[in-house]
């Protein structure tokens, strides 16, 4: 037997149990960042944040941890559509001329897409890069970063039609099949996986000036 106090306390325990577990659904709900439904509705990873375990293959196809990578140094990433996009050729171009100020800031300088390795490797080559590039071919990084959407139907006819891109093709939650890109962004992360800048464009013809990415390089270092 138990008082209609006690019945009242149980109840409401398991009110607040039932809201614990609905809220922990929710927290677990906005880490997983799903694949956004187009470019506008993404949600980045914002300053104060921190760097989400994951690990990539580089060009050869070997493993790299990017919390073991930052650990090492300050680091740049960038996120980019792939090789074979004209405006992130011209942003590889860019970062590459201010590679070495960078480098002499004690910074590294990453790239990643959903680009294989064998097309990384081509991309190395072609614009004559020495940075690392890393291979986010399952959107595990997008996704984790919250930058990866749904392009449109049209847009996925185009790339994958006329333009012949390879990427494979993710079925949204309609059920229909379309082609997942990241939205172009930079991020400056602290040597703790720290998140101190970022920079993330739905439009992936407009980049981040380069002086941007120094002087936010310049205000990491002085803290």
């Amino acid at each position: 037997m138990y008082s209609d106090k006690g019945h009242y306390s149980m109840k409401s325990l398991l009110r607040a149990l039932t809201l614990g577990a609905v809220c922990t659904l929710l927290s677990v709900n906005v880490l997983a960042k799903p694949i956004a439904m187009d470019e506008l509705s993404v949600m980045p990873l914002m300053n104060g944040q921190t760097l989400p375990e994951l690990t990539l293959n580089n060009i050869d196809g070997k493993a790299v941890n990017l919390t073991e990578l930052v650990s090492q140094k300050p680091t740049v990433f960038f996120f980019y559509r792939g090789g074979w996009c004209p405006f992130c050729n011209a942003q590889m171009g860019q970062l590459k001329a201010i590679e070495p100020k960078l480098i002499e800031m004690g910074f590294q300088l990453v790239g990643i897409s959903p680009d294989t390795p064998a097309q990384l490797k081509a991309s190395v080559r072609d614009n004559k890069l020495d940075y690392l590039l890393l291979s986010d071919a399952n959107m595990a990084a997008s996704q984790a970063f919250g930058l990866a959407y749904f392009t449109s139907a049209e847009v996925t006819q185009i790339y994958t039609q006329k333009m012949k891109l390879e990427n494979p093709l993710w079925v949204t939650p309609l059920g229909e099949k379309r082609l997942v890109l990241p939205v172009p962004a930079v991020y400056l992360i602290d040597t703790n996986g720290l998140v101190h800048f970022q920079y993330i464009n739905p439009n992936f013809k407009v980049r981040p000036a380069p002086e941007l990415i120094l002087t936010a390089a310049k205000l990491l270092n002085a803290h």
